[in-house]
């Protein structure tokens, strides 16, 4: 899609509109290019999650005797593991968000924060396609659901600024130091046993509990497991990861504007 194609497709509205309108063609053009060429579709964006939910639930089920989480354990995985995707697929791909379409973000006029929310957004939906997955786990394991499922949706809007926020730093950074694009991967690796989704909060040990609540993802998590797990919601983490939402997404639109006409420049 060249920049020309981008401007033609994109008709004369009021700015929020316009802003709403190509953030969902660059969005669906990435979902249809990621699809177009797999037989399987968007079953791929399920098979990682699943794969791993199976090798966990083994392993700490089957070989290790589990002394984490609570039952059903693969339901109690698969409600943070989901989630865990989106986050660690589109802050991955936020460090490429510039140099991937180099020619079109220096060519269109449109908000340039756009190539980095597209990222957040095609991910978004592919976590929200997985969710039936997650009914049908919950269904077939008899997972009891309260009505806490509806903390879904704020844990679901929290989990986008947060990733929003991360990839505008992230976004704009990678373009003048490239290592860091590798350092990003390291640091979600760790990050993935720093986060309760192999276990919860509540499994972490006094000290370490109090630190782990300073994971942003921590409170997130604890809402999304507050609809088959009640007892996983901790209100303090919420409210921390709330805190630390606002202040990653206000710093994120500071260090991207204060960057913007620098990365026009490089890439």
């Amino acid at each position: 899609m060249t920049s020309a194609t981008v401007q033609r497709l994109i008709p004369r509205r009021s700015a929020g509109a316009r802003y709403r309108h190509s953030l969902w063609l660059l969005t669906s053009r990435d979902l249809r290019v990621r699809y177009s060429t797999s037989a399987l579709g968007y079953l791929w964006s399920i098979l990682d999650p699943l794969a791993m939910s199976a090798i966990y639930w083994f392993v700490f089920t089957q070989v290790f005797g589990r002394g984490v989480g609570h039952e059903p354990y693969i339901v109690f995985l698969l409600t943070a593991l989901l989630p865990w995707t989106w986050f660690n697929g589109a802050v991955s791909d936020s460090t490429r968000a510039f140099l991937k379409d180099a020619k079109l973000v220096r060519s269109t006029a449109i908000p340039r924060s756009i190539w980095v929310g597209r990222i957040v957004l095609s991910k978004g939906i592919e976590f929200l396609l997985s969710l039936p997955v997650l009914a049908l786990f919950a269904i077939a394991a008899g997972a009891e659901v309260s009505w806490q499922l509806v903390y879904f949706v704020p844990a679901i809007l929290l989990q986008a600024g947060l990733t929003m926020g991360l990839g505008l730093i992230i976004a704009p950074l990678v373009v003048f130091f490239r290592d860091l694009e590798r350092a990003v991967k390291l640091v979600l690796r760790f990050a993935f046993y720093a986060s309760p989704v192999i276990y919860g909060l509540g499994d972490l040990p006094g000290d370490f509990r109090t630190l782990g609540a300073f994971n942003p993802l921590a409170g997130i998590f604890s809402l999304y497991r507050a609809g088959f797990f009640p007892q996983e919601l901790d209100w303090t983490a919420v409210g921390i990861s709330t805190a630390l939402t606002v202040v990653i997404l206000a710093l994120g639109a500071v260090v991207f504007r204060r960057c913007e006409r620098a990365v026009l420049k490089e890439i």
